[in-house]
């Protein structure tokens, strides 16, 4: 076995058991939790605090470059997986019998968009206002909730997450110092 199948092996023990945790007393939170819409709430609290820190005309530029960012992320994020094209674990066969799926997912695995752009979003928004506020990396629950949430549903192993944890750090860092050379012109 090479050192990227043994990795890929530890993976998929590492997701069983993962997934395996579930019960149905937990299903609806995490389903809840991966749900991209339940997080609303969230988001625009968010834009409050981010409309509260830098008024509106800079406050507009930080929404555009957020949805730059989610762009960016979501492109990135669909090249590799189809480069990569590893199966989700509810597709897989060598263990979808033992897979607790609670959401169907087509398409591919590695890495996760969920975990990236959250990731990267939540990171951006932690540099942004964290002058502005004593408690920011208190919004990285919301990434952390929602990654773990797509191994409790049955469509990701935790590479695909943990790969998707750091390129989204990578990623918002980088979205970041672009927004710092944007928001000096606007002095």
């Amino acid at each position: 076995m090479t050192f990227l199948e043994k990795i890929l092996h530890y993976d998929k023990e590492l997701f069983q058991f993962l997934n395996s945790l579930g019960n149905e007393t937990w299903d609806s939170f995490w389903i809840l939790v991966t749900n991209q819409f339940s997080w609303i709430p969230l988001f625009i609290l968010l834009l409050f605090l981010v409309v509260k820190a830098y008024g509106w005309k800079k406050s507009l530029l930080i929404i555009f470059i957020v949805a730059l960012l989610v762009t960016f992320s979501d492109q990135f994020v669909n090249f590799i997986k189809g480069y990569y094209g590893r199966l989700r674990p509810n597709n897989d066969p060598s263990i979808n019998e033992f897979t607790r799926v609670l959401k169907r997912s087509g398409g591919f695995s590695f890495v996760s968009g969920h975990a990236t752009t959250s990731f990267a979003v939540s990171i951006f928004l932690i540099l942004s206002l964290k002058q502005y506020y004593k408690f920011t990396l208190l919004l990285l629950i919301w990434p952390i909730l929602f990654a773990y949430s797509r191994i409790y549903v049955g469509v990701h192993y935790p590479v695909d997450i943990f790969s998707g944890m750091l390129l989204g750090v990578l990623i918002g860092t980088f979205f970041y110092r672009i927004s710092l050379l944007f928001l000096k012109k606007l002095q």
